[in-house]
């Protein structure tokens, strides 16, 4: 059992990173406003988004190289897209996971301090972990902090299940064109951004260094990530389904606001002995998060910047670790008034960019280079072709509807 999860790593990073805003907020908010209804988009972006994210694991096991040093070979232009969607949103992001943590933390702890200041510390304290420990530390602490989410997050649907007030509907539906935004969040988000895919490219990589992993390992790893992320997607859906669906509250859309007021009605709804699993799986899941975009976002931009900027060797990890933690603090606390405006900004960016990424990464695993192992087989290949197809048609669907 020790040396199983030993060679886990990436894979739970992966998790960690994804499990956050789109699950604990957006997930949820889908089962409290249509029941199981949008299971389909739950299932059709998992599917449809799988090849490419896992694309990003195969190349790095094949080639020793980041997506990033892919999108280079390709020309320098894909690389400086690249670099200026991720330097224009990761501080929005940051932001928004990091103010939702803290709103969390505050009733975790009861410690009257203000949201300002809760999420502060938290940006601090994830900023000491990583400068000091970097990525080994992250890879043994993502492994306690997703057991103990999954497990939280299985008691608390367990019990919503058994205290639901009637039968729940399956029936699939088709949302209103007045709900279309936070489709595209949902899809967007749902389970992560499609660059999460160059971020698991760069933790393979280091798991690597750390200690080498064959083939096979590497892609059980991000499978086994990739399957608790999308059970985790039901499991939230089902909370929002079991017992928010029909009782009538209306839900800010603030993700700090939204995540009291949902375990504020699950305590007052299955009582206050499952208040501690909803906190704790709550928290776990935006702290896993908070952490893992934290050290990522750097981590994307270093290696970057190795391409862009050759001459300029200050701009390493922790010269971007320490940009994106005094970002993140400044905009939460001269900008927090706008930041429903930039979260909005932030999803539906990753929404519209997601064919760029699910077309890059496809074109990477035909190059030459690509060992006969990790190429894509015929299936896997049909999967990735309706998968762009699928994010292409949505998002000029939603362009056309939102336009």
């Amino acid at each position: 059992m020790k040396s199983f999860f030993k060679q886990l790593g990436p894979g739970l990073l992966f998790a960690g990173a994804a499990i956050g805003v789109s699950h604990l907020v957006q997930s949820t908010r889908a089962g409290a406003d249509f029941g199981w209804g949008l299971l389909w988009i739950l299932v059709a972006a998992h599917g449809l988004k799988y090849p490419f994210f896992q694309l990003g694991t195969r190349y790095a096991l094949a080639t020793n190289e980041s997506l990033i040093e892919g999108y280079h070979s390709m020309g320098k232009k894909y690389l400086w897209i690249y670099f200026f969607l991720t330097l224009g949103t990761m501080f929005t992001i940051q932001t928004a996971v990091t103010i939702v943590t803290a709103s969390l933390a505050t009733m975790f702890t009861g410690a009257t301090v203000s949201l300002t200041t809760w999420s502060t510390i938290i940006t601090l304290l994830c900023l000491l972990v990583l400068w000091r420990g970097n990525y080994g530390v992250l890879d043994r602490l993502m492994k306690w902090i997703i057991s103990i989410l999954t497990l939280s997050t299985v008691v608390a649907v367990f019990l919503a299940g058994t205290k639901a007030p009637g039968p729940v509907s399956f029936e699939q539906i088709l949302p209103q064109k007045s709900s279309w935004v936070f489709i595209a969040a949902l899809v967007g988000w749902m389970p992560a951004p499609l660059d999460l895919s160059i971020w698991q490219s760069l933790w393979t990589l280091e798991k690597r260094k750390a200690g080498k992993i064959s083939g096979k390992e590497g892609l059980f790893d991000f499978n086994l990530g990739y399957a608790v992320t999308f059970f985790l997607g039901l499991c939230f859906m089902g909370l929002g389904a079991y017992v928010m669906h029909h009782s009538g509250n209306q839900f800010s859309a603030v993700g700090g606001v939204f995540a009291q007021q949902l375990i504020h009605l699950y305590t007052s709804t299955l009582g206050e002995g499952i208040a501690v699993f909803i906190s704790i799986a709550a928290l776990t899941t935006m702290l896993s998060t908070t952490i893992t975009t934290l050290d990522a976002s750097p981590r994307a931009l270093e290696r970057s910047a190795v391409h862009l900027f050759p001459q300029q060797p200050f701009l390493n990890h922790r010269f971007w670790l320490i940009l994106l933690s005094a970002g993140t603090i400044a905009i939460f606390t001269f900008f927090r008034q706008d930041m429903g405006t930039l979260v909005k900004i932030a999803t539906v960016l990753s929404f519209v960019t997601a064919p760029f990424y699910a077309i890059m990464n496809y074109r990477l695993l035909q190059k030459d280079n690509i060992a006969e192992e990790y190429r894509m087989g015929k299936g896997f290949r049909v999967l990735a072709i309706l998968g762009i197809v699928f994010l292409v048609v949505f998002a000029i669907a939603f362009l056309l509807v939102e336009g």
